[in-house]
């Protein structure tokens, strides 16, 4: 339970919370994202970001863009990696919803808020995912307006 009212600030409580946890987990395992600690702690993402760092300085996590926190002292560690990379897992998602209907051509798609939030992410990841949906050409961005789904002569081969 964290002490909003004590003398400890409180992503130094969640960090000695983290810190716990993780001494439990194996080298290389999935350590919590910044999202995930916003989710479970209900705090700002700044607030998550600064007791991520602080374990991060004491080298008992770190992270590698685009495929997550782990635990251990250094990206050369070995690590437990994911068979597809998350971005490619949300672009995958979507593609297949908007197969299935659930995103009709010309409409929009969730924004990145939206997206970060429903996989628990980071906002690069999300932009990542996006990236390869225009690439595939399952999406089009219009600036201002977000993303919209293409028409269906633009999809790829499927």
């Amino acid at each position: 339970m964290l002490d909003y009212d004590g003398d400890t600030h409180v992503y130094i409580q969640i960090a000695d919370i983290l810190r716990r946890r993780v001494s439990e987990l194996s080298p290389g395992s999935p350590a919590p994202s910044e999202a995930e600690i916003q989710q479970e702690f209900g705090v700002a993402r700044t607030t998550a970001r600064r007791a991520v760092r602080l374990l991060r300085e004491e080298r008992l996590i770190y992270t590698v863009q685009g495929e997550g926190t782990f635990v251990g002292p250094s990206p050369d560690a070995p690590r437990q990696k994911r068979k597809v990379p998350l971005y490619q897992q949300i672009a995958a998602e979507v593609s297949d919803q908007i197969k299935a209907g659930d995103y009709p051509p010309r409409r929009p798609i969730p924004g990145e808020a939206a997206l970060v939030k429903r996989h628990g992410v980071a906002r690069e990841t999300v932009r990542r995912a996006m990236a390869l949906l225009r690439e595939q050409g399952w999406i089009y961005t219009v600036a201002q307006r977000g993303s919209y789904v293409s028409p269906k002569e633009s999809w790829p081969d499927t």
